[in-house]
């Protein structure tokens, strides 16, 4: 004789029955060929199901992520990078623009030049490119190193260049230039000789941090010292950073507000003066 159970009323929604069928289903959870709630509510009574928040990770971690799947891409696994997209994807606390992104990637392949581009990275061979700037005009460049990387919401190829004509950073920093992926022309890629650089140029800057960004901040790979200068009356924080573009470091700065001090080196605090007396004039300040 069969064990009589306790019976319960669920007081759920159409969609929501649905949705509670649905992992039924998934999990197996069948009585003859329907889903069964039922079965599936004694299995989480039971443990054999575990239930967890998924709208409890990080920024941090979710960013982690997002660079690990650049990663695997950049280094030619793009079937591994798309089982992390679709990990992410069944995560609720996904931001809006980013699912977007993700679910766009999981229905358009690589275009050949970039699987090309990420070879040339992958095996540290220079390479030439021709490039199409927001003006239309059209550069050819010769990298001698390069990595890909996300600048909210997109992709851009960091590069150490021969050509320095037309960049408008600083004078140690002119070899360095930022290119928008999808301004690469696809047909003009080809390898050249010479060394591959180890990295981009760069120079060091340091930074305070104030008031609550100074107990928030999150330390970056790029920090190379980050101590707290104990003498001030509140704290404050000291960060020492490599910098190889000043255009994504200023928009950082931006960001943190008057939270954020540049200290030196001098020529990135004169630049950055500039961009604030701009500022300032759009708003009829003195």
């Amino acid at each position: 004789m069969g064990r009589k159970g306790q019976s319960i009323t669920l007081s759920v929604s159409e969609q929501d029955k649905a949705q509670l069928e649905a992992i039924a289903r998934e999990q197996g959870m069948l009585w003859g060929d329907r889903p069964n709630i039922s079965r599936l509510m004694e299995a989480i009574a039971h443990r054999e199901l575990l239930i967890g928040r998924n709208n409890d990770w990080s920024e941090t971690r979710i960013k982690a992520l997002q660079q690990s799947i650049q990663a695997l891409i950049d280094a030619g696994h793009p079937d591994s990078a798309q089982i992390i997209i679709q990990l992410l994807l069944e995560r609720s606390e996904l931001p809006i623009l980013l699912r977007s992104e993700f679910e766009h990637a999981l229905t358009t392949p690589l275009a050949p030049w970039r699987l090309e581009v990420n070879q040339y990275i992958r095996l540290q061979t220079p390479f030439q490119l021709t490039y199409q700037d927001a003006a239309e005009r059209a550069w050819r460049f010769t990298i001698r190193h390069a990595k890909i990387v996300p600048y909210e919401r997109r992709q851009y190829l960091e590069c150490w260049c021969e050509e320095t004509e037309g960049n408008r950073e600083l004078p140690e920093l002119q070899h360095n230039w930022t290119l928008r992926l999808d301004r690469i022309s696809d047909v003009a890629l080809s390898p050249v000789s010479g060394q591959w650089h180890s990295n981009l140029d760069d120079f060091e800057i340091e930074i305070y941090l104030l008031r609550g960004l100074a107990f928030a901040y999150e330390s970056k790979t790029s920090d190379i010292q980050n101590d707290w200068l104990n003498d001030r009356n509140p704290p404050v924080r000291r960060i020492v950073r490599k910098v190889s573009n000043t255009f994504w470091f200023f928009r950082e700065v931006f960001r943190y507000g008057e939270d954020c001090i540049i200290v030196a080196p001098e020529a990135v605090k004169i630049r950055f003066k500039q961009k604030l007396q701009f500022l300032c004039e759009h708003y009829g300040l003195a």
